[in-house]
């Protein structure tokens, strides 16, 4: 049995897991900081750095306690190494070079966005090469074919907003607060989607992207408006975003199996993958072109140090790892010979 050593630090969540190459994860911490962030209505990137300094070696520490083992008995350590907030990256990873000279152990440096696109691996092992997969999450919206470890095309990304992004800031015009997307859906589930009349951008249009800013401006003009009710706003916030995503990813699916490539499945991941209405659209989506649909739990979804473990736990069975000299990437795309599109998606 074969344990990977997991440190996540990319954004605002403080995370350390181990995770054994038979799917178990032995132990997970994550440590929060909504509350440091809260009065900000988003993340300082100042403010994450340092709080990710602070907590990671204590989390490290409580994690091998609770797994029972000492970091000599680890076979590697895996760390993010971008993208994200560089500071936090930095935390990360040179936390894991630390460890990995300390114990002699091999290091694995991680791109953020594929310990997202293998983590329904990690929870699902009849989940087999290729698949598509739709990755949303606060900064990121893309839409990729996962071919294997390291080999992803990119079908389509955001030209301006992530959804996530999108979700966020409706929230923050509607008053919700800080994290956002999870008050707003609750809030979407009172109120009535076919209120308020919202765009759709980009809907059956046949550029492959995505495309949010000016949903998020309506919502803006809709709260100001003062026609229409929080809950219904909401409600036709989603239900607008979501007609988008599922146009978009059926696109994306359709001129995939086009190809004549097998997929073995539709899959989503990221942080909106957490939200039920989403899951349950690309759920229905999948079952009209016959695919399994494969969806990671929550406590996956989230940024999380599990995923970057378990990516770690793919790399080491193919025999890589990176020198102690990685630099941290704060962009680092999946895809990098993808074509650049329009707009703020060419940072994806």
């Amino acid at each position: 049995m074969k344990t990977v050593l997991g440190l996540e630090s990319s954004c605002d969540e403080t995370a350390a897991a181990i995770v054994t190459d038979g799917r178990v994860i032995l132990a997970q911490r994550i440590a929060s900081q909504d509350e440091a962030h809260r009065p900000f209505g988003g993340v300082v990137p100042e403010i994450a750095a340092r709080a990710h300094a602070e907590r990671l070696a204590p989390l490290v520490e409580a994690v091998l306690a609770d797994a029972g083992m000492t970091l000599d008995e680890v076979d590697a350590i895996a760390a993010t190494a971008g993208p994200g907030l560089i500071g936090g990256v930095m935390v990360g990873l040179v936390t894991g070079k630390a460890l990995a000279m300390a114990s002699g152990k091999p290091l694995i440096a991680i791109n953020h966005l594929e310990g997202h696109a293998l983590s329904p691996r990690l929870a699902d092992e009849t989940l087999a090469y290729p698949y598509l997969l739709l990755l949303v999450s606060g900064g990121h919206c893309q839409i990729l074919l996962v071919e294997g470890v390291g080999k992803f095309r990119r079908l389509a990304t955001t030209i301006d907003d992530a959804l996530g992004e999108a979700f966020d800031k409706s929230a923050k015009v509607l008053g919700l607060g800080y994290p956002g997307g999870p008050a707003l859906e609750r809030l979407a589930a009172e109120g009535d989607p076919k209120a308020v009349p919202l765009p759709r951008p980009l809907y059956g249009s046949s550029e492959p992207h995505f495309s949010f800013a000016g949903l998020k401006s309506a919502v803006l003009r809709a709260r100001q408006s003062g026609e229409h009710a929080d809950a219904d706003i909401a409600a036709a916030f989603q239900k607008a975003a979501i007609d988008c995503l599922i146009d978009r990813t059926r696109r994306a699916l359709d001129s995939v199996l086009a190809e004549g490539i097998a997929l073995n499945g539709l899959v989503v991941a990221g942080g909106v993958a957490a939200n039920k209405s989403v899951r349950g659209a690309l759920e229905a989506l999948a079952a009209s072109r016959d695919l399994a649909f494969v969806a990671p739990p929550l406590s996956l979804c989230t940024d999380n140090a599990a995923m970057i473990a378990w990516a770690g736990v793919e790399r080491l069975a193919l025999g890589q790892s990176d020198p102690l000299d990685v630099a941290a990437r704060p962009r680092w795309p999946l895809d990098p010979d993808a074509a650049p599109v329009r707009g703020a998606g060419v940072k994806a």
